[in-house]
């Protein structure tokens, strides 16, 4: 099974910056595209960045496009999330989920989540 474990979420000014972790366990990580997803208060999860297993590829929602940063070390299992110019439109819990597709399905895995308020 797999466990996912986000962390580096807080309150922070508009305009700042931080930076999410998302400690993977249970499997072999390296198999696993990752992604983040938020959900804000009265509204629905929706998709913030993705990577391919290897990292070779990235996707962004355009709203984060150019301001956000994913990546993976796949020699210490984690994913991260870069934020920089944050907005009070970014405030969300933010969720990491594991993805791997195989012949027979899709697995997916999500964390707990860690919540991100942007705010003065």
């Amino acid at each position: 099974q797999v466990h996912l474990v986000e962390s580096g979420g807080g309150l922070v000014q508009p305009g700042g910056s931080l930076r999410l972790s998302c400690a993977f366990s249970g499997f072999t990580f390296s198999s696993y595209a990752m992604s983040w997803y938020r959900q804000a208060p009265g509204k629905e999860r929706e998709l913030v960045a993705a990577i391919t297993s290897a990292g070779g590829s990235t996707n962004y929602a355009e709203s984060v496009q150019g301001r956000f940063t994913i990546s993976r070390d796949n020699a210490k299992n984690t994913v991260f999330l870069q934020m920089n110019s944050l907005k009070p439109e970014d405030t969300a819990v933010y969720y990491c989920k594991a993805r791997r597709s195989v012949a027979w399905g899709t697995y997916d895995y999500w964390g707990q989540g860690t919540q991100v308020t942007v705010s003065s």
